[in-house]
């Protein structure tokens, strides 16, 4: 058994969001042995906790997925359906006391993304997208803006230290044309945006766990989401994301983005 109904993914990854946040939950605002990785990334206790325990119930539920994980490394790539999961989305944040982290999970099935989830547990919002369900925050449907002009639009990136110095005079050019622009938020930031308040999120560095579960969201809550030379992602992108409220502002956006 290899593909399944949407109702019996989104089962799954609600008992993956709950089994996440019980574990990361329980480590907020404690004292944490925080271990820096190879890519200078910081990981903790928390962040390893949560993965396994997802992992588990991947195991006992769906043993033949494939699993893209951040903290535990890659399982059987090459099945029809894989689960892309990153436990905690901002650790910094989650060192710090921040309630801006969140679980991501997304679901690939035969390359394409049909499920996102952003589960912002000390928020108590929990963001859902599917493939042709639309999207929703703790059941209630929510839909991105219809902003179609840069000089509207208000924007947000985690962090000027996200980018390398040409990707950040990328970004510099095109937020200094918007309405607003904002920095921190990890991943809520997506979530801001198919929720409408949020009218482009800019990004660089990512990995397929940081973007693949917000895609699956924003696609689902009508918004667009892409690399930076507007392909669809995958888990072979360059880690650069341009995610866009409307067809038209994702367009502008990268035109202004690519100079």
């Amino acid at each position: 058994m290899s593909s399944r109904s949407p109702e019996e993914s989104l089962r799954i990854a609600h008992a993956l969001a709950d089994a996440a946040a019980a574990e990361s939950m329980r480590w907020f605002r404690t004292p944490l042995d925080v271990i820096t990785k190879a890519d200078e990334s910081p990981v903790t206790l928390a962040d390893r906790a949560a993965e396994t325990a997802m992992r588990e119930i991947l195991g006992t539920l769906r043993a033949a997925d494939g699993i893209y994980g951040e903290e535990h490394g890659l399982e059987r790539l090459d099945a029809e359906c894989v689960w892309v999961l990153d436990p905690i989305d901002g650790t910094r944040s989650f060192i710090t006391g921040s309630p801006l982290w969140g679980t991501l999970i997304g679901l690939l099935e035969g390359g394409r993304i049909t499920l996102g989830m952003i589960d912002m547990p000390v928020l108590g919002e929990r963001w859902i997208g599917q493939a042709g369900e639309g999207a929703t925050r703790n059941g209630q449907y929510v839909g991105a803006s219809t902003v179609s002009e840069v000089g509207k639009a208000r924007i947000v990136t985690t962090s000027p230290d996200i980018f390398g110095a040409a990707d950040w005079q990328a970004f510099d050019r095109l937020s200094r044309e918007c309405a607003m622009r904002r920095f921190g938020g990890d991943c809520y930031g997506y979530a801001q945006l198919a929720g409408g308040t949020i009218d482009l999120v800019v990004e660089a560095g990512l990995q397929p766990y940081d973007y693949l579960g917000p895609a699956g969201l924003i696609e689902a809550a009508g918004g667009v989401i892409t690399d930076w030379s507007g392909q669809p992602l995958g888990l072979k992108s360059d880690g650069r994301v341009i995610a866009a409220a409307t067809p038209a502002l994702h367009r502008a956006a990268l035109a202004l983005l690519n100079g």
